[in-house]
């Protein structure tokens, strides 16, 4: 008899091939058998009408803090992910040194907008090292699985001390020791290491990061720790300097070409098309292809939407920010700022000012902010109210700036007006990145290369603006059912996106497919019914921390290593998630 049965769905199983009508048998959390009439089982779960896929991995999130103290890991958990794997972009809090604390916790809040107030009182802090910090995770009991590659920064600090944050270069020995700790990491357990380079990312002081500054010297000795070692990726981040010139782009592909070559292991960084450089992505594909071609298993990690920002009176940015008078009310709770701000006069002091400058030296506020807001006539061309259900994908006419064309007010007004709606709890969708035409055709084009690998949804991350985590759901309905403006993709290769090739990737050899002897980390879906519902602030981290949550409907079940963690929706308690590590996991499988 078997602990549990999965009865008549229809069974993808990862292989990117045909769906079966077919029946799973669990015991001991493996998947024990796949066909008809296979016996009974303690438990049935009936799904007739139903999908049935493997639980989906998601390679690119940033839960190296919540993850401490955090055993639900929600969103990701309400998206029919599994298996989470963090320590992305170079940023993370592993190895350590007990004063370095505060550096990590603004590197962050700073690049990926995890409020510090929350990560300084959940942070436990009970580690030095990264095989520490495994153990620690360990102890921690959770619902789905997690994995973790060593960051950059941390280790760079940690080996370096101030001289990382000042952005000094290392030298000999900086890189021998940095080399000892990555392959001391990966024999515990670590899945990989990740480097962050980009120009974007600074720390809550408005500091460089420790990595986005490394030579191809430091780079290459670190990645060099992976020698002899049959498991384990390395990732980076980088804008590639294309706004700076050709010859500053060749630069810094071949700086992490370099990287990646030493590293001996695959390699994969994030890809999307940038509105001030639109064609670099396809210059980044070329190179892609050619580093493949030069024996490097390289990937581009790939979004099925645009990478996007919220803007609103409860989020971290909005477009009123930098106006005198909203200052004045600023600090006050959201109820008295909403009846302020529907005030006839206060509405028209505020319309007939300027907003003040944001970012700058000891600012967090990226200058990204202030470039939005000094070219906002045209920003708020790609301004959009997403709806319920959402629809990341709109044409021009569904802009507030068409909208405020059509109202004949201006396009500020436009937007106080909207941002008010709902007791100011609205929100205004700002796609930054991937929507340069205002469709996802060029989206469309990333994923269906073969050398495309889902990922930067960031679960855990930007959680005062963005809420990705969604996305593995966006990619069942969006691109298999509801999309009007153009191609879809066939269900098989979007099961395959999300699982099983997600694993061969990642070499984890244990899941990703439905399969004789695999864990069973598998999902039922009622496909018909499934939908995101719209995002929405709440408090609930450390400290009465806000984030966005998107929830999900249409979640039969979710289970992990054969307990059923999410059914109908609701979390059930259940908490028999690991901390998986490589080429441990790999022996075992073997």
């Amino acid at each position: 008899m078997f602990d549990l049965k999965i009865e008549g769905g229809l069974v993808f199983d990862g292989t990117g091939g045909p769906a079966v009508w077919t029946d799973i048998g669990i015991t001991g959390g493996r998947i024990a058998a796949i066909g008809n009439d296979i016996g009974e089982a303690k438990r049935t779960i009936d799904a007739k009408g139903q999908i049935v896929t493997p639980g989906f991995i998601d390679v690119h999130t940033h839960y190296d803090g919540q993850a401490s103290w955090d055993g639900d890991l929600r969103p990701s958990i309400d998206h029919g992910v599994t298996t989470a794997v963090m320590g992305n972009c170079g940023v993370g809090f592993a190895p350590v040194h007990e004063g370095d604390h505060d550096k990590l916790i603004k590197l962050m809040e700073g690049v990926e907008d995890i409020p510090g107030t929350a990560l300084a009182e959940g942070l436990t802090w009970n580690w030095e090292s990264f095989p520490d910090y495994l153990d620690a995770l360990a102890a921690v009991p959770r619902t789905i699985d997690i994995a973790a590659m060593l960051p950059h920064d941390p280790l760079r600090v940690y080996v370096m001390g101030d001289r990382a944050i000042h952005s000094e270069p290392a030298n000999d020995a900086d890189i021998a020791e940095m080399q000892r700790l990555t392959r001391e990491a990966l024999e515990a357990g670590a899945i990989g290491f990740a480097t962050g380079r980009s120009d974007v990312h600074k720390s809550a002081d408005g500091d460089w990061t420790p990595s986005s500054e490394a030579t191809r010297a430091e780079l290459t000795g670190i990645a060099r720790a992976f020698n002899g070692l049959d498991y384990g990726v390395v990732q980076a981040v980088s804008d590639f300097n294309l706004e700076r010139g050709e010859q500053d782009f060749d630069e810094e592909w071949s700086i992490i070409a370099d990287y990646a070559k030493a590293s001996g292991r695959p390699f994969s960084f994030s890809l999307m098309q940038r509105d001030f450089a639109p064609d670099q992505w396809l210059k980044l594909i070329e190179r892609t292809e050619k580093l493949k071609e030069e024996g490097v298993d390289a990937r581009m990690q790939v979004a099925p939407r645009a990478i996007g920002v919220f803007l609103g009176f409860n989020c971290t940015f909005h477009p009123f920010m930098g106006y005198p008078s909203y200052k004045t009310i600023a600090d006050l709770p959201l109820a008295e700022r909403v009846k302020r701000m529907k005030d006839p006069a206060f509405k028209a002091k505020i319309l007939s000012e300027k907003t003040e400058k944001l970012a700058g030296p000891g600012s967090s506020v990226p200058p990204l902010a202030d470039m939005l807001m000094e070219h906002i006539e045209f920003v708020a061309e790609k301004f959009f109210q997403l709806g319920n259900p959402p629809d990341y994908e709109q044409g021009a006419e569904s802009s507030l700036a068409a909208k405020a064309r059509a109202k004949g007010v201006s396009l500020m007004e436009m937007v106080y007006d909207t941002l008010l709606e709902r007791d100011g709890h609205e929100l205004i969708y700002l796609p930054l990145y991937n929507y340069t035409e205002l469709n996802y055709d060029n989206v469309l084009k990333m994923m269906q290369h073969p050398q495309a690998l889902y990922g930067l949804s960031d679960g855990g991350a930007h959680v005062g603006t963005v809420c990705d985590a969604s996305m593995p759901t966006y990619m069942l309905t969006h691109w298999t059912r509801d999309r009007k403006r153009g191609e879809k993709l066939s269900l098989p290769r979007v099961v395959r996106m999300l699982t099983g090739a997600q694993a061969d990737y990642m070499g984890m050899s244990d899941r990703g497919y439905i399969r004789q002897g695999l864990k069973a980390d598998i999902n039922v879906i009622d496909l018909d019914n499934l939908q995101m519902e719209p995002p929405h602030m709440v408090k609930d981290l450390p400290a009465g921390g806000q984030r966005l949550l998107q929830g999900a409907i249409g979640y039969t079940a979710t289970i992990v290593a054969g307990e059923v963690v999410i059914e109908n929706g609701k979390l059930t308690g259940a908490k028999p998630g690991t901390v998986y590590r490589a080429g441990r996991q790999l022996a075992a499988a073997e």
